[in-house]
């Protein structure tokens, strides 16, 4: 009753009531678009879309999630609407630009393959413009979480993961089996979405007095954000290098199998690991931000507690179920790919495990030490990857993750000691521990 009451207080029922629809509902569409999907491209094709989607989630992780991570982390410590609206204003303009110049990286790297290879352009520039409503749609979204703002999150996001699938389906119905179509219907999907949430959330600032002194939030969000940069291309390494990996050892069609496979997985333990994340991390920042140690502890240890009996319960689900899921998820030119699924289940359980057991290095802006753990699981994953696949193929592949996930999860339990309740925003003079922490390391996703 004690437990019940303290989620209670902390208006926890509520943000969980719309997070777990919102994630039901884009599971749905997308388990369901990847079906139709799969029935109207081949594994080849498909290995050509999850390769530019690959580069796409580089450049928003590089180049832009970084910012949109701070901006989160520092929503809740804004005092009115005013510094809201300029920490938005300032996390904006730093993913602006550093998208622009993903997307110019992106056509030059573009335009050197084409020139080697002879690929089709295009599909370059298709990339880029997903790339740019991608990173709109995401600032929109992390700080609508970052504010607590459920509903609103969870519809922006559940309205885009609609509009994907039923964009591209419908495009590759009329314009034939090219990978173009399928990203030009994600491009529109976003855009509208994009356009739509935009407009009902626009800033009403005009309407308030502005205050005398607004805090600037330049040095902040650089300063949490800065770290943030290595550390994304790490986390895109482990979470999506093996599929280049695959595609120069093996094949595209290698890549279509193992990533359609991978993507139906990974939403089983991915989704149910972002309901926890949004349920759980925006109260967490909040005790950190007002120096509540013990509740922000408490928080953590049932956040975890969920994460391990999810990931259990996923894993043993998988197991007895797998042809099933091959069977009625993909179309039958995929089904090769069950063997797979036990250890690709295994490996996202220990992924979410290693999110959550590393929350106090976020909490405390400790992100030097984020970016260690990380590293591990990085080089862990360069490795063991080319090994795996060299001497067991696909199989290798599915394996490697249990490896380099188990690896980075082990590491970052190390280094966040979740089992202290940490002194870095205890009350009393806990402002200045988070000081100190912040002038000796910094910060993530």
């Amino acid at each position: 009753m004690k437990l019940f009451r303290f989620l209670r207080e902390k208006q926890l029922f509520g943000d969980a009531f719309w997070v777990i629809l919102g994630q039901i509902v884009s599971a749905i569409a997308l388990l369901a678009g990847t079906r139709m999907l799969t029935e109207l491209v081949s594994p080849e094709i498909y290995g050509q879309v999850a390769l530019l989607n690959g580069f796409v989630a580089l450049g928003v992780a590089l180049f832009s999630y970084p910012f949109i991570c701070a901006g989160m982390r520092i929503v809740p410590e804004c005092r009115n609407e005013w510094e809201r609206a300029e920490l938005y204003q300032v996390v904006a303009g730093y993913a602006a630009r550093s998208t622009a110049l993903a997307v110019a990286l992106l056509l030059v790297g573009g335009l050197i393959y084409r020139h080697f290879y002879h690929s089709d352009f295009i599909l370059y520039l298709l990339a880029g413009l997903l790339l740019i409503v991608t990173v709109r749609r995401e600032l929109g979204i992390q700080l609508l979480i970052g504010g607590r703002k459920q509903r609103s999150a969870s519809l922006w996001q559940t309205t885009d993961s609609l509009l994907r699938p039923f964009f591209a389906i419908s495009l590759v119905v009329w314009g034939g089996q090219k990978p173009e179509w399928v990203l030009l219907g994600y491009i529109l999907a976003s855009l509208i979405s994009n356009r739509v949430w935009s407009f009902v959330h626009r800033s009403k600032t005009g309407k308030q007095l502005r205050p005398s002194m607004i805090r600037n939030f330049k040095a902040d969000v650089w300063t949490y954000a800065l770290p943030l940069i290595p550390m994304e291309l790490l986390f895109w390494v482990n979470g999506m290098g093996d599929r280049y990996v695959i595609g120069y050892l093996l094949s595209a069609a290698e890549v279509g199998l193992y990533a359609a496979t991978y993507m139906i997985i990974n939403e089983a333990f991915n989704r149910s690991a972002m309901v926890l994340l949004r349920i759980f991390q925006p109260v967490y920042f909040q005790c950190c931000s007002r120096n509540q140690a013990r509740e922000g502890f408490r928080i953590l240890w049932i956040w975890i507690g969920c994460v391990v009996a999810l990931g259990i319960i996923g894993v043993t689900l998988l197991l007895l179920s797998k042809g099933w899921v091959t069977t009625w998820l993909l179309a039958k030119s995929y089904h090769s790919s069950v063997e797979l699924i036990p250890a690709i289940a295994v490996g996202c359980a220990l992924h979410a495990l290693g999110m959550v057991l590393s929350q106090p290095l976020l909490a405390n802006k400790q992100t030097r030490l984020l970016l260690s753990g990380r590293l591990c699981g990085a080089l862990t994953a360069a490795v063991s990857i080319p090994l795996m696949v060299i001497h067991y193929g696909l199989p290798g592949a599915a394996f490697a993750n249990c490896i380099y996930f188990g690896v980075e999860a082990i590491v970052l339990a190390m280094l966040a000691k979740p089992w202290r309740m940490t002194g870095g925003f205890e009350t009393g003079d806990g402002k200045d521990r988070v000081e100190e922490a912040v002038n000796g390391c910094k910060v993530s996703t």
